[in-house]
C-alpha cells in the first residue's frame, strides 16, 4: 500500500469516526431532553393545566423527534423512491417546532395547530401507504411481509405526535373551574381533556408495544430485556384506559409510577439499540451500514414521549378531585 493510499484510508476512518460521534450526539441530545422532561421538578405554584400542557407538549416533541430520525433513516434506506416519502421527516420536524414554539400554555396560535394537524394527516395517510406496500407483495398480509415490508406502526407514531400536540391545545385552554367563557366556550373541561388524552395515550401504548413485539419476535427475543417493551407499556396503557373510565387516587398513583417506568424504559431501550448497532460488523465506525441493518436507535424513545403524555393526562384527571 502506497503512502498516498494509507493517508486516504486514515482520513476516511477519521471522517467515519466523526460521523459516528455526530450521530451519537443527536441521539444523546434527544435522550437528555427526554430525561430532563421526565424528571423536571414540578412547581406547585403553577396551575395544573400549565403543568399538564407542558408535559403533553414535551411528549409530542419527543415522539416527533423519534419519528423524524427513524423516518429519515428508513426512507433514506429506501432511496426516497417515492417523492411522498420526504413528507414524513418534514412533517415530524414541523410537529417538533409546533410543540417547542408554545412557551405559554394559555396562548395558542394557528400555526402550531396547523403543524400538529398536518402531522396527524400525513401520519394517517402514511398508514395507508404502508398497508398497501405490505399487501401488494407476494403473500399479501403474511408474517414475512409484516417483518420486512414497510412497518405498519411507523406512520402511526407521526399521527400520534400530531394528536398529542392537538390535545395539548385543548389542555391549554381547558377551564379549570368549569366556567366556559370566550375561547373556552367550546373547549373541554380539564378532566374531560385528561380523559381523552388518557384514552389516546393508553391506546397508543398498546399499538406501539404491538409493533415492538412484532420486531422483537422477528429477533426471537434473544435478549430477555426484549420482553420489557411488550409487557410494561401495555400494562401502563391499560392502567391509563382504566383511569379514563374510572379515575381514583390510588389507581392514579400506581399509573403514575408505571408511566415513569415507561419513560425510563424508552431511554434504556435506546441504549440497548445503540449497543445492538455496535455489535454488528464494523460497529459505529461503519454506521452508514450498521445503523440501517441493526436495531432502530430512534424507536425506543417514543415510549418516553407517550409516557410524558400519560403523565399529563393523570395531572388533568387529578384536577377533578382537587377542584371538587
Amino acid at each position: 500500500m502506497s503512502a498516498r493510499q494509507a493517508a486516504h484510508r486514515e482520513r476516511g476512518s477519521r471522517s467515519i469516526g466523526l460521523d459516528a460521534v455526530a450521530a451519537g450526539g443527536v441521539i444523546a441530545l434527544v435522550a437528555a431532553f427526554a430525561i430532563g422532561s421526565a424528571l423536571r421538578p414540578e412547581r406547585k405554584s403553577d396551575p395544573v393545566h400549565r403543568r399538564a400542557t407542558r408535559k403533553a407538549r414535551d411528549g409530542a416533541a419527543i415522539l416527533g423527534a423519534s419519528v423524524l430520525m427513524d423516518s429519515a433513516m428508513e426512507h433514506f434506506r429506501g432511496g426516497f423512491h417515492n417523492r411522498a416519502m420526504v413528507l414524513a421527516p418534514a412533517t415530524a420536524a414541523a410537529s417538533i417546532a409546533a410543540s417547542l414554539a408554545e412557551p405559554r400554555p394559555d396562548r395558542t396560535g394557528r400555526l402550531p395547530r396547523l403543524g400538529h394537524a398536518l402531522s396527524f394527516a400525513v401520519g394517517a395517510a402514511g398508514l395507508g401507504f404502508h398497508f398497501y406496500n405490505v399487501t401488494k407483495r407476494p403473500g399479501g398480509l403474511s408474517w414475512n411481509n409484516l417483518f420486512y415490508a414497510a412497518p405498519l406502526g411507523a406512520p402511526g407514531a407521526l399521527a400520534i405526535s400530531g394528536l398529542l400536540g392537538l390535545t395539548s391545545e385543548a389542555l391549554s385552554i381547558a377551564p379549570v373551574d368549569g366556567n366556559r367563557t370566550g375561547n373556552e366556550a367550546l373547549a373541554w373541561s380539564l378532566p374531560e381533556a385528561g380523559r381523552g388524552l388518557a384514552l389516546a395515550t393508553g391506546g397508543s401504548l398498546l399499538v406501539t408495544a404491538a409493533e415492538a413485539g412484532l420486531l422483537h419476535f422477528r429477533g426471537a427475543f434473544h435478549n430477555p430485556a426484549m420482553w420489557l417493551p411488550v409487557t410494561v407499556p401495555p400494562a401502563t396503557g391499560l392502567f391509563l384506559i382504566g383511569e379514563a373510565a374510572n379515575p381514583t387516587d390510588s389507581g392514579r398513583e400506581v399509573t403514575r409510577w408505571a408511566a415513569r417506568g415507561v419513560a425510563v424504559l424508552g431511554v434504556v431501550g435506546t441504549a440497548f439499540h445503540v449497543w445492538g448497532v455496535h455489535r454488528n460488523m464494523g460497529g459505529w465506525h461503519n454506521w452508514r451500514q450498521t445503523s440501517l441493518a441493526g436495531p432502530p436507535t430512534p424507536a425506543p424513545i417514543s415510549f418516553t414521549g407517550l409516557a410524558m403524555a400519560g403523565l399529563a393526562a393523570l395531572d388533568a384527571l387529578g384536577s377533578e378531585e382537587r377542584s371538587s
